[in-house]
């Protein structure tokens, strides 16, 4: 009995688990306000705090229309300092003026990305500050991830290259550093992925309010 119970309970993980990696990446997003007056962004409707309202898909076109900068606000990620963030102004600093990139945008990328942890990993095996993709890593030269100044060094040169080709649309940049470039080129902007929409507002709402 014992082992039939363990294997049921093996197969009700694996449907699980299955269930959560076919999520369809274009599902719809919904948007509510908690009772703290916090915005949260999800991809299925949450009760209890508020009426959820569904989000239209995030374009070039819509984005100022549905999200103009002094309405739309994205509260949930707190700008309190981190642990060991200032660690990292160095480099920052010093890579965002080699790229030409601005810092804040770094920062706000990294916040965004790992919470400013260099040990980070994402399911997906995206590593570091700045979450670089294994492929990315060997494409900017990063041969130690969890190095931060080699992190840094390929994520701004990333976000450079993104900048450059998307003609310094600072919205499709993001969109492809999260997606990648193809994804942009595919859909002919912002690509219709939760996470990817999500993503770019998050960033952006950091980017805004980091001084």
């Amino acid at each position: 009995m014992k082992r039939l119970a363990r294997l049921a309970g093996c197969l009700i993980c694996a449907v699980v688990v299955v269930s959560i990696f076919s999520f369809d990446c274009r599902a719809e997003i919904f948007k509510y306000v908690d009772r703290d007056g916090v915005i949260h962004y999800t991809n299925a409707p949450t009760y209890g705090e508020s009426t959820p309202v569904k989000l239209p898909p995030l374009t070039i076109e819509n984005f100022r229309k549905y999200f103009p900068a002094n309405v739309y606000q994205y509260r949930s990620l707190s700008l309190a300092p981190l642990a060991n963030q200032k660690e990292y102004d160095t480099y920052i600093q010093m890579t965002c003026k080699s790229y030409g990139i601005d810092c804040n945008l770094v920062k706000a990328v990294i916040r965004a990305e790992s919470g400013y942890n260099a040990r980070a990993v994402s399911p997906k095996g995206a590593m570091g500050l700045m979450q670089l993709m294994p492929g990315t890593s060997r494409d900017m030269g990063v041969s130690n991830p969890f190095d931060p100044g080699q992190n840094i060094e390929g994520g701004v040169k990333y976000l450079r290259m993104m900048m450059d080709r998307f003609r310094n649309n600072l919205h499709l940049a993001l969109a492809a550093y999260n997606a990648g470039p193809e994804a942009v080129d595919k859909y002919g902007g912002i690509p219709p992925y939760n996470e990817t929409q999500v993503y770019v507002r998050t960033v952006m709402d950091l980017y805004k309010r980091i001084k």
